[in-house]
């Protein structure tokens, strides 16, 4: 097996750093939320795992390795519970109308069938205006962020992170990136809105360890400690479906719907390692793992699934730490920088 020497983030330290990806965001400002959608240049093999008590999700039995379908066409992050899964709808509008997704039969007048899983948090409580009626605002929010889909975009207070909050903090969505130095990408995206703290005493962040440069603050791993029972900055009385971390990771690597669920399975160890606590019954923690397919597995495919998963987990963990770190908030909501830089 090769040694490996330093990865390092991509050139954005962002998602968009695995090739074959773009992002685009969307948010209402009155409403305090918003949508984040991964867009693959081309239908990309998906995987689904899900650790928290109570999710809520899209399409997520389609990906199942023992099912038809074995690749998506978008993978959608919303805010706004059970009225943002509406988000995936205006999205999928928007692919079919350019002639994107799954076609069981070509025919002519037979629309193709665009596969658009996604996962959605609970940000209704935040003091925004939810007076909608019956026209909630995120199929319109969808169609919105994939139609701004590129290689940049904002992290913090941004896109299905907009109405966030990581504990008793403004959360937001955050990303990272790592290039091997063999030159594979692994990069994620999250939406931190978690009943637990992204924090310790002190202020730094549990996921200090992983940390590349000064990418959250530098403030390095001094003061770490997590005595049992102490959580910190976490919601205190969390009401039902008000949490959720909703994350994708991403490889340039060719992986099998198999491969990509142990992906995904092995990066959810990236929540546990930057947020305390995690997947309680409050949460809705979800991770989607994507493959871009533009580099071979090559022969030791095994291990390279492990590399590409434990790569996924510590890029995660930066991920959510900067959604947090980069946030900016509203009256009444406290900021990381505000409270700790």
């Amino acid at each position: 097996m090769p040694i490996m020497s330093q990865p390092a983030p991509g050139p954005r330290n962002l998602i968009t750093d695995v090739p074959g990806l773009q992002v685009g965001q969307a948010h209402d400002e009155a409403v305090r939320t918003g949508v984040t959608v991964i867009l693959p240049d081309d239908r990309a093999v998906a995987a689904c795992d899900v650790r928290g008590g109570g999710p809520g999700t899209r399409e997520t039995d389609a990906l199942a390795p023992e099912n038809l379908v074995d690749a998506v066409d978008a993978v959608v992050l919303s805010g706004g519970s059970v009225y943002g899964l509406a988000a995936a709808d205006g999205v999928v509008a928007w692919l079919g109308a350019r002639g994107r997704g799954y076609g069981l039969v070509s025919r002519d007048g037979v629309p193709r069938s665009p596969v658009v899983p996604g996962a959605i948090l609970y940000d209704l409580a935040n003091g925004g205006d939810k007076g909608w009626g019956e026209d909630p605002p995120y199929r319109r929010l969808g169609r919105e962020a994939v139609a701004a889909a590129g290689g940049d975009f904002a992290l913090g207070t941004a896109g299905g992170g907009y109405g966030a909050m990581a504990g008793t903090l403004k959360g937001g969505t955050g990303s990272a990136s790592i290039v091997a130095a063999d030159g594979i990408a692994v990069g994620a995206l999250v939406l931190v809105n978690a009943f637990g703290s992204v924090v310790a005493p002190g202020g730094g962040f549990w996921a200090a360890p992983y940390e590349i440069g000064a990418e959250f603050g530098g403030r390095g791993t001094a003061g770490l400690a997590a005595a049992p029972d102490a959580w910190g900055l976490a919601k205190a009385d969390p009401k039902a479906r008000m949490n959720t971390t909703i994350a994708c990771v991403a490889t340039d690597v060719a992986l099998t719907p198999a491969q990509a669920r142990r992906v995904a399975i092995m990066a959810q160890d990236g929540l546990a390692r930057a947020i305390r606590p995690v997947h309680a019954p409050f949460d809705g923690d979800v991770v989607f793992a994507l493959s871009t397919a533009r580099r071979p597995l090559g022969p030791e495919a095994d291990f390279t699934v492990a590399r590409i998963g434990a790569l996924a987990a510590d890029v995660l963990a930066r991920a959510v730490a900067r959604g947090v770190y980069e946030a900016a908030g509203w009256p009444g909501v406290t900021t990381w920088r505000a409270a700790f830089d």
